[in-house]
């Protein structure tokens, strides 16, 4: 039900899918049941009112696959064609908003089942939420908030070398020294975000209880959740927000960095790894669900 939480939701189901190009066909036709344990998981449905929301999961996925998918592939395509090539800052900034903006229809129509959701939530459901929150917040700190510096420097590389050779493939020893030295030299600060993170929570606590304890109807649930969604990803915090533009901006500088330090073979390797994720897209989105 947090809309920050939709959001990663369909960026990580899309990663997930994106493992390999036999398993995105084979992993998107689960993409619907991933879905509602994650969904479930925060939530945890009454019996009741469990088939509502299996019911929103799959027409979202029934849309989605029809509407969505070919503006993806397409997305990517160009994606391919610019990676052979070296990137600037910029080039890799404008195709992050371009990934943003495509995401954008599937984050609304999301929000729009998320508003026939709200009156299936009593006092039970907003407490497992805040559990499930709270559960989260500790695997959080337990990731990424090591009391050692040097062990949070290391698993901070190790996420970053995962992502990276997912695309690319295998990466040298010496890129991994400047994945390093880009990790090392980052503006990120996890006590922050994980602050911030607890502030978004709260706040969407906040405002499902009130919607629930108001009874509003459907188009006041809807002007509420989309209210929250605007604070949910703008933080009310001018301080946080200029942090989070100096981290945006550094993240551009240094994907392009870690891009630009690759060979031939490997740039040629994640052409093709676009390639093949944007002819599945294609192929799903031609097949019924």
């Amino acid at each position: 039900m947090r809309l920050s939480l939709l959001k990663s939701a369909i960026i990580g189901l899309l990663v997930l899918l994106l493992a390999g190009c036999s398993s995105v066909r084979l992993g998107y036709g689960s993409g619907p049941l991933l879905a509602w344990w994650w969904l479930d998981g925060y939530v945890d449905f009454s019996r009741e009112h469990a088939p509502l929301a299996q019911q929103g999961i799959e027409r979202w996925f029934e849309w989605h696959r029809a509407t969505q998918l070919p503006a993806y592939a397409d997305l990517i395509d160009a994606a391919a064609r610019e990676v052979p090539e070296p990137l600037t800052a910029v080039q890799v900034c404008r195709w992050q908003a371009r990934l943003l903006d495509a995401l954008g229809p599937a984050l609304d129509r999301a929000v729009e089942i998320a508003a026939d959701l709200v009156p299936t939530l009593g006092e039970a459901q907003l407490r497992h939420i805040q559990q499930r929150y709270a559960k989260g917040n500790d695997e959080m700190r337990g990731d990424f908030l090591q009391p050692d510096p040097a062990v949070r420097q290391r698993e901070s590389v190790k996420r970053t070398v995962e992502r990276i050779e997912r695309v690319y493939g295998r990466l040298e020893p010496a890129q991994k020294q400047v994945i390093a030295a880009g990790v090392a030299a980052s503006p990120f600060d996890p006590e922050r975000w994980l602050a911030d993170r607890e502030r978004r929570q709260r706040d969407t606590l906040a405002m499902l209880r009130e919607l629930v304890s108001t009874g509003a109807d459907r188009d006041q649930r809807l002007a509420g959740l989309r209210t929250l969604a605007l604070r949910l990803e703008r933080s009310p915090d001018p301080d946080y927000r200029a942090y989070q533009l100096r981290l945006a901006d550094y993240n551009c500088q240094f994907a392009a960095r870690i891009h630009n330090a690759t060979t031939p073979e490997q740039r040629r390797k994640a052409r093709d790894t676009l390639k093949a994720w944007a002819e599945d897209f294609r192929a799903l989105a031609a097949t019924p669900a």
